[in-house]
């Protein structure tokens, strides 16, 4: 009901209407604010007179001003009524509501200052639709009164049960004391003094309190609505072109003698009909309308219960964020540490050996200069010949690179910081949804798959029906021991080698696309099965040495090749992949959603592998194909194999090709960190055996153990052989055993390593099968 009150309002004063009637527009005014809004106008200005006289400006009459506004002035408060150039302009008020309406108009000037008025009639302006209505002789009675109005604003208020109010009040209404049921009004108590005094012919009506005139009021009989123009005559038919109730006088005299009328019932009925159904649409509108509010507040609440979560999500993933960053800048903190301890403990043994080597020198110096000052020229010679081959071979120890820095003060770590801070500048938000779909997932060829050693080639290709753009394919490869998958290609190409794995394992293998809207489902996962081919020994060392391009590391991006050598040992394993692939592969459904499992039984030889430039000292000299390596320094230093091994039971040999002044090379694994500016076992991670031309001695972490008789010349060859089954290291020499199991209780990733100076020179043999020392003593229960 609190919805209809604006319905119910005047819109001038703004209170509930007294005394409604309804202007030929439609709409409604109290009796008293149509009053005071009157304005006069002279009768020679009156529409009938100006179209009467022809005038230049006729054409503006009352009827169009419908369609003109009287409060257009740019909103300046005042306005005039077009086509009247005499009249003047009267300020305009504003009502309560908001609707600009002229006041009562100014008194008319003293008769002795100006001349009789003209006889004028009063102009009624609409306050909400602005039509201009002329009244006629009888004025504002000429109006019908809205009683329905009435009765429903006296309802309304009932409902409300609110305090009555006085309805002479001219401001705010004070609450009512009294009601005059002669009257029909409630009264304050000020303006039942003023407006209603107990006297004279006031005397005799009959005041009630407010709440027992509300009741009689509403139990009085409603008075019937009269007609306008015959104030004795009740309504009784319906005027069809007029539109308006109209009396039986009105049908026989009055201006509706000729118009179509009906009976006043009937049309009552029609129109509550025609209201009823009108009523149902829009109630049907008003009930999409409550619904649309209601899912518009759904949505308010929605909108903020997201908006929490959002922020959580974002403040949780920029934690995350900065988290990272604190990890990783304690990482970056520990290898600065690391290279710092690094650095102090290269330049310390440096001062070290250099101090050890000037206490010598001054010692042989200050002896020689107590020699010299002897005069015993035989005694002087018998020694001279001696001192003289230790003084240049102590002048040729300090030699070129001695008493150079083996370390820079510099720290030679540069942090590339730019693309992360772009990133960070770039970290924005996304759409949602996906411009473009994802790509189908890749299919493995394995007619061009292969292995070769300790390494595999892999390829792929899109489904032959796709029309998807890809930008990429991420390679992904297990440890060989069924654990997590990382990825060890990033790229555009479609094949890809991979080295570095260990024999006798199995290893799966699974490639996926992407592009901008996502990265497409898994492919089949390729099961490759690995184990060695016993060769003979001259039949390996006829072959060439394989040379893979591609490390496994976690991830880089770039195509990948490797250049199959020929050779009949390649050969056989494309004949048993096509023999195996020509029988056709089954595939195993039990594995994960996304793929299946291709089990494809590959013969791969023992390792072949050579020095790796890119992890040795500067002073190493390769040659050979990198199977061959000297150094340019007096002082030792340490250069490793391409292939790192974890498991499985494996053999080289290193040929002594160059073996001058007796030098002191060391042989065995090492880390991939290892230090390669000293001799090999010297620190904690290398496992070696350093020799002469007399002895050996196995070291690791600076300790000696085992010395054993026979050292090595010019032409001798020493083995290694790594048993990480066993997780033991042997040396031998000429096939000779050198004392029991050197090291014991090996773990982890060793790769093939030695130490040498410029006096030494030696030769890599990879691919050989187990000696036969070891292969009879394995044999053994």
């Amino acid at each position: 009901m609190e919805e209809m009150e604006e319905e119910l309002k005047c819109p001038v004063c703004g209170s509930f209407y007294r005394e409604p009637i309804i202007l030929p527009c439609s709409h409604n005014l109290c009796q008293a604010c149509a009053r005071n809004i009157l304005v006069q106008t002279p009768d020679s200005e009156s529409p009938q007179s100006r179209r009467a006289s022809g005038s230049a400006v006729s054409d503006y009459d009352y009827l169009d001003l419908d369609k003109m506004s009287l409060y257009s002035e740019a909103d300046s408060g005042y306005g005039s009524y077009g086509g009247f150039a005499s009249a003047p302009t009267t300020p305009c008020q504003k009502s309560p509501n908001g609707v600009r309406v002229f006041p009562p108009a100014a008194p008319p000037p003293p008769a002795a200052l100006a001349p009789p008025p003209p006889p004028r009639n009063a102009c009624l302006t609409c306050p909400q639709c602005h039509r201009s209505l002329v009244l006629d002789e009888r004025g504002l009675r000429g109006f019908p009164r809205n009683r329905l109005l009435e009765g429903v604003i006296d309802r309304y208020q009932q409902g409300r049960a609110a305090a009555l109010r006085c309805q002479l009040c001219e401001k705010a209404p004070k609450e009512a004391a009294v009601m005059c049921e002669q009257c029909d009004v409630f009264y304050c108590d000020p303006c039942r003094l003023r407006c209603h005094p107990p006297r004279g012919p006031l005397a005799k009506h009959r005041l009630v309190p407010p709440a027992q005139g509300r009741v009689s009021r509403r139990l009085s009989p409603r008075k019937i609505s009269t007609c306008t123009d015959h104030e004795l005559e009740n309504h009784s038919m319906y005027c069809v072109q007029c539109k308006s109730p109209v009396c039986y006088q009105c049908l026989e005299e009055g201006k509706h003698s000729s118009h179509e009328v009906k009976a006043l019932g009937a049309m009552w009925k029609l129109h509550k009909s025609q209201l009823s159904q009108a009523l149902n649409g829009l109630s049907d509108r008003a009930k999409e309308a409550k619904e649309f509010l209601v899912q518009l507040r759904n949505m308010v609440q929605q909108i903020q219960e997201n908006s929490v979560e959002f922020e959580a999500c974002l403040v949780a993933q920029c934690d995350a964020l900065i988290d990272a960053l604190n990890r990783r800048k304690a990482q970056l903190l520990s290898r600065v540490n690391k290279e710092h301890e690094h650095k102090l403990k290269v330049v310390r043994d440096q001062i070290s050996h250099c101090t050890v080597k000037l206490r010598q020198t001054t010692g042989l110096m200050e002896y020689c200069l107590e020699v010299i000052k002897e005069n015993d020229p035989s005694g002087f010679l018998q020694i001279s010949d001696a001192l003289i081959r230790r003084v240049h071979l102590t002048e040729d120890q300090w030699g070129k690179g001695t008493l150079t820095p083996r370390m820079t003060t510099d720290f030679d770590l540069n942090l590339d910081n730019a693309p992360l801070l772009q990133s960070i500048h770039q970290l924005d938000f996304v759409q949602m949804k996906v411009s473009s779909p994802v790509p189908a997932p890749p299919i493995l060829q394995l007619e061009e798959c292969c292995t070769h050693n300790n390494s595999a080639t892999l390829s792929w290709k899109q489904p032959p029906l796709s029309t998807v753009q890809v930008e990429g394919y991420i390679l992904e490869l297990d440890d060989g021991n069924g654990g997590q998958f990382r990825e060890v290609y990033v790229g555009k190409e479609t094949m890809c080698t991979v080295d570095g794995l260990h024999f006798n394992s199995t290893y799966s293998a699974r490639v996926k696309a992407f592009n901008k809207s996502g990265v497409s489902p898994y492919s089949k996962t390729l099961v490759l099965q690995t184990s060695e081919v016993p060769l003979e020994r001259s039949q390996l060392r006829r072959m060439s040495p394989f040379s893979s391009t591609l490390n496994l590391q976690p991830s880089f991006s770039g195509r990948s090749y490797f250049e199959l050598r020929s050779s009949a040992h390649q050969l056989s394993l494309h004949s048993s992949l096509q023999s195996l692939n020509s029988a056709g592969c089954s595939f195993d459904t039990q594995g994960s959603p996304y793929s299946q499992l291709v089990d494809i039984k590959k013969m791969v030889a023992v390792a072949w592998f050579s020095f790796d430039p890119a992890s040795a000292h500067a002073d190493i000299i390769f040659s050979n194909d990198n199977l061959t390596v000297t150094c340019n320094s007096y002082d030792d230093r340490v250069v490793l194999g391409k292939t790192g091994f974890s498991k499985g039971l494996h053999y080289w040999e290193l040929s002594i090709d160059r073996y001058d002044n007796h030098p002191d090379p060391a042989f065995g694994v090492a880390r991939i960190d290892v230090l390669k500016d000293a001799m090999l076992g010297k620190d904690d991670k290398a496992w070696a055996m350093y020799v002469d031309n007399n002895r050996s001695w196995f070291m690791h972490n600076n300790s000696h153990t085992n010395r054993t008789e026979g050292g090595i010349t010019k032409g001798a060859t020493v083995g290694v052989l790594l048993d990480l089954t066993r997780r033991t290291l042997t040396f031998s020499i000429n096939e000779d055993q050198q004392g029991p199991v050197a090291f014991e209780n090996l773990e982890g990733l060793f790769f093939p390593a030695v130490s040498l100076n410029r006096n030494v020179q030696v030769t890599l043999h990879t691919g050989l099968p187990v000696p036969e020392f070891y292969a009879s003593r394995s044999a053994m229960p």
